[in-house]
């Protein structure tokens, strides 16, 4: 039998992130994928137009009736919509303190839409605090957390370690955004891992989304977490390069 992961994210009408995505992942790495859907999105390749938060209660149940029937060996936490969920966020982590967690905290679409209010970013941090085995904060995210501006690899360095600080959870800072190269960075609690990759010349949708997942379905395979980000970070950057344009925004 498959062992089942678990999406905790928002609803992307393109499939191109948030939870179809998600659950395309596990699949790909070999397991059955469920979701507790936390915001539904009117969007499109080009941009989030609108955002509809599910309320706490309705989350919690999504995830107290999979609970009650199924067995789960994994989560992954992605957008949570507002600072209404962020105690029910912590809740469904607090339950299960013997799985691989990873949470991708989306703060903000590409298209520059909040998906999280600003003001409850250090709340959020503070409610998963050690409850998680990874966050994945990009660039962006990690400069709100940490209050670093980033612009190279020892920012990435001091930003990580801040996180660390603040979240009492290993940090793989994406960098993707960096503007000559590609270096994401593993900060474990201990030592600074890098991944490098050549710089690929695309704006593609979801990649967030997709490392987060895979890194999950690699610790949910029984992987240590360093080895779990290389492998992730190798997948993510492939599809980057085989991705495809399906509307008239990012791929």
């Amino acid at each position: 039998m498959k062992k089942i992961l678990l999406s905790v994210a928002g609803y992307d009408p393109t499939s191109g992130a948030g939870v179809s995505l998600d659950l395309k992942v596990f699949q790909h790495l070999g397991f059955q994928g469920t979701a507790v859907l936390t915001s539904l999105t009117v969007q499109n390749t080009k941009q989030v137009k609108k955002v509809h938060c599910l309320p706490p209660e309705f989350i919690w149940e999504q995830y107290q009736a999979l609970g009650q029937d199924v067995s789960i060996s994994g989560i992954k936490v992605g957008m949570i919509g507002w600072g209404k969920n962020i105690q029910t966020i912590a809740k469904i982590l607090v339950k299960n303190p013997r799985i691989p967690k990873v949470v991708d905290p989306v703060f903000k679409s590409s298209s520059g839409a909040w998906l999280l209010e600003k003001k409850c970013i250090p709340v959020y941090i503070s409610a998963i605090r050690g409850e998680a085995s990874l966050l994945t904060p990009n660039i962006n995210e990690a400069t709100l957390i940490s209050g670093i501006k980033i612009k190279n690899t020892d920012d990435m360095k001091r930003a990580a370690l801040k996180i660390y600080s603040l979240s009492r959870i290993p940090c793989l800072l994406k960098g993707g955004h960096l503007p000559e190269k590609t270096a994401d960075l593993l900060f474990d609690g201990k030592e600074f891992h890098f991944f490098k990759k050549e710089k690929i010349k695309k704006s593609v949708h979801g990649t967030g989304c997709f490392l987060s997942s895979s890194i999950l379905a690699y610790l949910a395979k029984g992987y240590r977490l360093e080895r779990a980000c290389s492998l992730a970070t190798e997948l993510t950057h492939q599809a980057i390069k085989s991705s495809m344009r399906i509307g008239k925004g990012q791929f």
